[in-house]
């Protein structure tokens, strides 16, 4: 997917953790050939950095409603963001 970059930062909220929503995050980013970085967050939400083409990010964003098997997502909140990703999806601990 090419085209105008994007980079924006997404908050999940729900059943979000204890799911590996943190793992299907990075796969299905990677997928999609996006950058940027997942992580838990001490109030039980997940936050993630994606940034990429601008159909990937939409994608993306779309595919956080979803999540894995046991999800159960209740809201996600996007902002634009500084592209600072890394030249990878990570998952930070």
């Amino acid at each position: 997917m090419q085209g105008e970059q994007r980079a924006v930062r997404a908050r999940v909220s729900g059943i979000v953790q204890g799911v590996s929503y943190r793992v299907w995050t990075r796969g299905e980013a990677m997928r999609l050939g996006l950058r940027g970085w997942v992580r838990n967050e001490r109030d039980g939400s997940v936050t993630a950095l994606i940034a990429g083409p601008d159909a990937a990010v939409t994608a993306m964003i779309e595919r956080l409603w979803q999540g894995p098997r046991g999800a159960l997502v209740s809201k996600v909140e996007i902002e634009e963001a500084g592209d600072d990703a890394p030249a990878d999806f990570r998952i930070i601990v």
